[in-house]
Formats: C-alpha cells, sequence, structure tokens
C-alpha cells in the first residue's frame, strides 16, 4: 500500500451521512499565487510567469503552485478532494494503457466490485481493519433515516473481494484467479492534503490474485513489482529501489510485502511508490477461500494483492519540475510536441500558417501527440510560457525565413536547447529528440538520486546524512524494536525540521524505507559481513537496509 494509503495513528472514526445538504466541511485553502511581501515590479512580474515562486525556496508552494496553474488540479469544497483536470487524467490514462496491457500478459482479468463494504466484512480480518481504521469513512443516514446497519466506502477491497472468492474457488482447477479492478478509494486523511500524495479520495488499480501454492504467489509479486519499477523509471523517467518492506512496515495481516521506493532530491524524501503484497494463507483462511487439491485434499489459497495510484503523476512533479513548471517526459506527455507559427506585424501569414497545419498533421499522422497552437489573440512569448508551464517536452518555432529555408527550430523543455530540423525530415528529427529527452530526464535522475544514497555503519552518522538531503544504506538488525528506536532517536535529533517542512506537514522521524533486492541495475549494495554490526543498536546486522525521512 502507498504511503497515502498508510493508515495513520489515530483513534477517530468518521462518519459520512448520505444527504443532500451542502457538506459543512471547511473549504481548503488555496495556496496564495503572489505573496504581498513581494514590492519590486520585477519580482512581482517574475511571480506571474512559471511556477510562481522557486522550487528550491518554497518547495511547497512550488508543488501547488505548478499542479494548479498547469492545469492538472482543481481544488474542491471537500477537503483532501481534487479535480483531476484533463491533463493530469490524461497521464494516468498513458499509465492504466501501459500497465492494463502489461497485466492482461499475465491473464489478468480486469473486473468491478462494489463501493461500499459491509461492517461484518470490513472486520473479519482484524489485524487488517485495525491498521484501516481511523482512515474509514462510513455512510450511516440515508435521507433523514439512520440505516440499521452502516456500510463503509471502501478503503481497499480485500474485505470486499474475498467473500465472493470463496464462493467462485471450489477446485484446484478453478485456480489460479487473477482479477484487477480500476476504481476509487477513499481514506479519510487526517494529516494536512496534499494532491497526489495524500487525498481522501484518490484513483488506483488493485490487483487480487489466488493460487494453489506459495511457489506461484511469490513468482507474481515479483513480476508485479517489477511492472511497477518499468512504470516509474520507462514512463515516468523516475528511479527506484526494489525491495522488502520491514516487519514493522508491511502491509497489515499480510505475509511479506514488497515496495519500490523513489527519491524527492529536493528536500531529499523517500516517497512510497508503489506496493506488491504476498498475503500467504491469512485471508484465505478468515474468509474460508478453501479448494480440493489435486490429491483429492482440502487446501487454502494463497493469496497476493497489489496496487499503483495518482501518486505516480505527484512523484513525476516533483522530481522533474523546475521553476517554469512541469517537465513531462515524453511517453506520458498529453502533448508531446507544439507547433507556434511566429507572425510578424503587417506579414503575409498564409505561407506560415500552412506550413505549420502541415507540419502538425505530418506528425499527428506518425503517431506523435501535437497541437498546433494558432491562437490569434496570444503573441509568441505568451505561448512560449504557456506551454513551457504545461511541461510539454519540445517546442517548434516556424516564421517566414524558416519556410523559405526549409527548416524549423525545435527547442527542448528538458535542457531548453534549440536546434534546427528540415521540415523534410520532421518525423524523423522529432521522434529522435523525444527518444533523447525521455533518456536524459532518466539518467539525469537517476544520477541525482545516486549521488544522495550515503552508507554509513555508526549512528553518529545517520542524522547528519539525512540532514544534507540524504537517504541511507545502512546495516541492520531488522528488530522491530530497533526500528522503534530508530524513529524515536531520529525524531529527538531532528526537532527543528517539523518546522521548516510545515508545508508539507512532515516530520524529522527516519524509519526504514525498504530492503532492497540484490541486482539491481542503478543501485549498488554493500556486502554483510558476519562481524558487521547494526548501526543502532550494534547487534549482528543481518541486511544493508534503506533508510529516510519520508512522505
Amino acid at each position: 500500500m502507498s504511503e497515502e494509503q498508510k493508515p495513520m495513528e489515530t483513534n477517530t472514526t468518521t462518519e459520512v451521512k448520505v444527504e443532500d445538504k451542502k457538506p459543512r466541511e471547511k473549504k481548503e485553502k488555496k495556496p496564495a499565487v503572489e505573496k504581498k511581501a513581494v514590492e519590486k515590479k520585477g519580482d512581482v512580474k517574475a511571480n506571474l510567469l512559471g511556477a510562481g515562486c522557486k522550487k528550491e525556496e518554497d518547495f511547497s508552494e512550488w508543488y501547488q503552485n505548478v499542479i494548479t496553474r498547469s492545469e492538472m488540479i482543481d481544488y474542491y469544497d471537500i477537503s483532501g478532494c481534487y479535480i483531476l483536470r484533463p491533463w493530469a487524467y490524461s497521464i494516468w490514462e498513458q499509465i492504466q494503457a501501459f500497465f492494463d496491457a502489461e497485466i492482461k500478459k499475465l491473464d489478468v482479468q480486469n473486473a468491478y466490485f462494489p463501493l461500499l463494504v459491509s461492517e461484518k466484512a470490513l472486520t473479519t480480518e482484524k489485524d487488517h481493519i485495525e491498521g484501516f481504521a481511523p482512515e474509514v469513512a462510513w455512510v450511516t443516514k440515508s435521507g433523514d433515516s439512520q440505516l440499521a446497519d452502516p456500510v463503509a466506502i471502501r478503503p481497499t477491497s480485500e474485505t470486499i473481494m474475498y467473500p465472493a472468492y470463496a464462493n467462485w474457488i471450489r477446485s484446484h482447477r478453478d485456480l489460479p484467479l487473477k482479477l484487477n479492478q480500476w476504481v476509487n478509494v477513499v481514506r479519510w486523511e487526517f494529516k494536512r492534503p496534499v494532491p497526489f500524495l495524500r487525498s481522501r479520495e484518490f484513483l488506483w488499480q488493485e490487483g487480487h490474485t489466488a493460487f494453489a501454492n506459495k511457489e506461484e504467489a511469490d513468482e507474481e509479486v515479483f513480476t508485479i513489482l517489477d511492472l511497477y519499477r518499468r512504470v516509474y523509471e520507462e514512463l515516468l523517467c523516475v528511479p527506484v529501489v526494489k525491495g522488502v518492506k520491514s516487519e514493522k512496515e508491511k502491509f497489515a495481516g499480510g505475509l511479506y510485502t514488497t515496495t519500490i521506493e523513489g527519491f524527492i532530491p529536493t528536500n531529499g524524501r523517500g516517497i512510497q511508490a508503489a506496493t506488491s503484497h504476498a498475503l500467504g494463507q491469512n485471508f484465505s483462511k478468515m474468509f474460508n477461500i478453501e479448494f480440493e487439491n489435486d490429491k483429492g485434499g482440502k487446501s487454502l489459497a494463497w493469496q497476493n494483492s497489489w496496487g499503483l495510484t495518482t501518486r505516480t503523476i505527484g512523484v513525476m512533479v516533483m522530481v522533474h519540475g523546475d521553476d517554469k513548471g512541469l517537465v513531462l517526459p515524453p511517453r506520458i506527455s498529453p502533448i508531446q510536441a507544439v507547433v507556434i507559427p511566429l507572425h510578424f506585424k503587417d506579414a503575409d501569414t498564409t505561407a506560415v500558417d500552412s506550413k505549420a497545419k502541415e507540419i502538425a498533421d505530418q506528425l499527428k499522422a506518425a503517431g506523435i501527440r501535437v497541437n498546433l497552437d494558432n491562437r490569434p489573440n496570444y503573441n509568441p512569448g505568451h505561448k512560449y510560457n504557456h506551454w513551457e508551464l504545461k511541461g510539454v517536452p519540445i517546442r517548434i518555432e516556424i516564421g517566414p525565413k524558416d519556410v523559405a529555408s526549409g527548416t524549423v527550430i525545435c527547442c527542448r523543455r528538458d535542457t531548453a536547447e534549440k536546434s534546427k530540423v528540415e521540415i523534410s525530415n520532421i518525423v524523423t528529427g522529432v521522434k529522435e529528440l523525444l527518444d533523447n529527452i525521455q533518456s536524459n530526464l532518466f539518467a539525469r535522475a537517476v544520477k541525482e538520486r545516486n549521488d544522495h544514497i550515503v552508507t554509513i555503519n555508526q549512528w553518529n552518522e545517520f542524522v547528519p546524512a539525512l540532514d544534507k538531503k540524504n537517504i541511507v544504506l545502512a546495516p541492520w538488525c531488522e528488530k522491530v524494536s530497533c526500528e522503534d528506536s530508530i524513529k524515536k532517536k531520529s525524531s529527538e535529533e531532528s526537532k527543528n525540521k517539523a518546522e521548516e517542512e510545515k508545508g508539507f506537514c512532515l516530520t524529522g522521524a527516519a524509519k526504514s524505507l525498504c530492503i532492497p533486492l540484490q541486482n539491481q541495475e542503478h543501485v549498488k549494495l554493500p556486502e554483510i559481513k558476519d562481524d558487521t554490526k547494526c548501526f543502532c543498536c550494534q547487534e549482528k546486522a543481518t541486511k544493508y537496509t534503506l533508510f529516510g525521512r519520508s512522505y
């Protein structure tokens, strides 16, 4: 489960009443676009362009400004709920299309299960619901009448789907059962909500599978985990670390949890990107998912669950965006290239407009997502700023001289480099540029991430490394009591971090992010030796583990 999905440490249960009255929740305060302290005329003008503030100076305001000004998000009158505008939803569709095609190669089928879950079903697996209880939203009224049996809005679907699995799975011939659904879920987040990262309603896919044996289930867990890695690295150009969660951080009620962990360089925070859970037989025991095995006996199913959310979009924005706005990887950008005809006063624009349309049509026919920005009421400078803010990978400029010379100017969003491309070779030239931008964004992000992974061996190195905006590889004993101590001690030594990170409502406490898997292309792990000690408690270390402050 992603960090946005992780249960909060609180004992409050929220009741959601189904009635026609307008919600009484206080409207979420929108971020200020311009600060009153700005006095210089030039500074005010700069504040109206791009993100309106520098990413390194006020990361929280920068993020809020970028996602609203680029028309990804709009606010809603219920705190923690957001409108995904087409620019953001189109990115989610690209992710959906890739992942859905890949899981269908694994014989996973899509289905849809109800939004509401009964209290009896929800409380069947006690460890599971205890983890989610603080965030469960309950429907308690219909019109003016109290419901005799309140129902919950799904925070996740294990308890909704598994009673049906118990009915459908009778024999080993019914296995494996592999279902996925693309749905919304509600988690009544009590921290300060952050669009894409921590919201009360979010979109995700959740896969739920059942197998006759553990070996098949284990194989799928890691196959799905690698698909999640591909979503981030191949589509979003965001490097991740594949690993296993500690016992303390694993999915409630599960056997073990695998994860991919991202890194936000601006504030040095780790961020859980997606998870693939091995549930073992615990849920099949609770829901009586029993089948006749091939020897005529009775066996419990081995189950997995795995999920990826719209958090993907927020992570991508944070990793690649700059002071001008979004920087979108070509593979997921709603528009990959924008063609801008350049008009000059009193000049005939017919030839320029005709050639610009011809270029746009050629690119579109070649499968490139292109926009012809021929709006007459905006000058080129305004159009440049507009598309830079929205993160479009390539801007194609064409004026009278370009038409005469048979070339156009292509400007890259990732580096701002300009190059001439022959109009006769426009499709090939643009495709090559798009590939180069995709590769460059990933290589740049890998380098920045790896420059901020620090290996330590002693506690006195830990917090200073975190304070330099790093995540840390350290030898660890894997004991829950030691992890509790790490969180407590790092929090006590980082009192000032909570104030510094108030925009995102974060603390200075650190925790284990994952125990990295071996043999990852962009992640090098030190070797654990017989005499290696845990960096915190000095007991025998068992694994090098990735620690950090996180979202």
